[in-house]
């Protein structure tokens, strides 16, 4: 009998682990292809970084270049214009991003009054019309802005007509106030799509604590104030600290489109900086020596910011 019930006990928790073993096989497979997805575009194009140890001539193939060991890296510091331009690109590159962390905070101001609003038609046609900016390639956003601000476009059409300029003002083809420029429209593109996870946030607040809320006698901007903004904290320092992780990528696309001889030196950020160099500047091994560069000191903000995470949180971010 004893025998019987050891037995029965033993393959009785034998059903549960082959059990769990299936299920976890079954959710590695779902999750297969996007890991399959992030190797292919996130890790296997790292093979291309030998391209900065090689004289990298096109169309030649890479075996019939002339190896050359850190020569681009040392070429970065060694030339006095190259490193005055590198630190004219670093500067820009810093103050976008700097801009963008001051701004962080304005999609968790639009995502709370958004949510105060009440009524349903006219808070779901908001949320559809700023959201609908990020799906819009910046090639678009630019034919707009030309549109618009051009020397022929609408705005100094109408300002020359009321008698305001009697010459159109360059809002384009110029360097002036560009750091202001894109991030008006980086904000503009962006504001309504970066609420979208502030306001999933507040919808997990438990609602018995806005009922007590207002049981007590507190009103709307006291609940925002002590309830909702608390609340959603967490996320945003989250989101803050990937911002912070990823200071020095903060992209292409918008520069590419925007820059032209008369912003260059201002607009130019650090990946502009690399895709000018590379596809259509000096050279493709010195634009991989910088892109490489680059990679290393985002990866070292990334420890920085996960590490202060881990003092002050608590908890880490990867």
């Amino acid at each position: 009998m004893t025998r019987a019930k050891k037995s029965s006990t033993t393959s009785g928790k034998a059903k549960p682990t082959k059990r769990n073993a299936a299920q976890g096989k079954k959710l590695f497979l779902l999750i297969l292809p996007f890991l399959i997805l992030t190797f292919m575009f996130s890790y296997f194009p790292l093979h291309g970084w030998i391209y900065a140890f090689y004289d990298y001539r096109a169309p030649l193939k890479l075996s019939q270049c002339q190896f050359v060991g850190i020569k681009w890296f040392k070429t970065l510091f060694s030339n006095s214009t190259q490193v005055s331009q590198l630190i004219q690109v670093m500067k820009n590159t810093f103050a976008m991003s700097l801009l963008g962390i001051a701004t962080s905070f304005l999609p968790v101001l639009f995502a709370v009054f958004l949510n105060e609003i009440k009524c349903k038609w006219f808070k779901n046609l908001v949320q559809t019309l700023t959201t609908l900016p990020n799906f819009i390639s910046w090639t678009l956003v630019y034919a707009v802005a030309f549109a618009l601000f051009s020397t022929t476009g609408m705005a100094n059409s109408v300002l020359q007509q009321i008698g305001l300029i009697t010459e159109p003002i360059k809002f384009l083809d110029s360097g002036d106030h560009i750091w202001l420029k894109m991030i008006l429209w980086s904000t503009w593109k962006g504001l309504g799509w970066g609420a979208i996870m502030y306001l999933a946030a507040i919808a997990g607040i438990d609602q018995e604590m806005f009922e007590a809320a207002k049981v007590d006698g507190a009103g709307r901007w006291a609940i925002i104030k002590n309830i909702t903004i608390p609340s959603i904290l967490p996320t945003y320092f989250v989101m803050l600290m990937l911002s912070i992780a990823n200071f020095l990528n903060n992209g292409m696309d918008q520069y590419y489109v925007f820059q032209n001889s008369f912003n260059k030196a201002s607009i130019q950020v650090l990946d502009l900086y690399v895709y000018n160099i590379g596809m259509t500047g000096k050279s493709l091994s010195l634009g991989t020596a910088i892109g490489i560069l680059k990679s290393l000191v985002s990866v070292t903000l990334l420890c920085i910011v996960n590490f202060a995470s881990k003092k002050t949180r608590g908890e880490t971010i990867v």
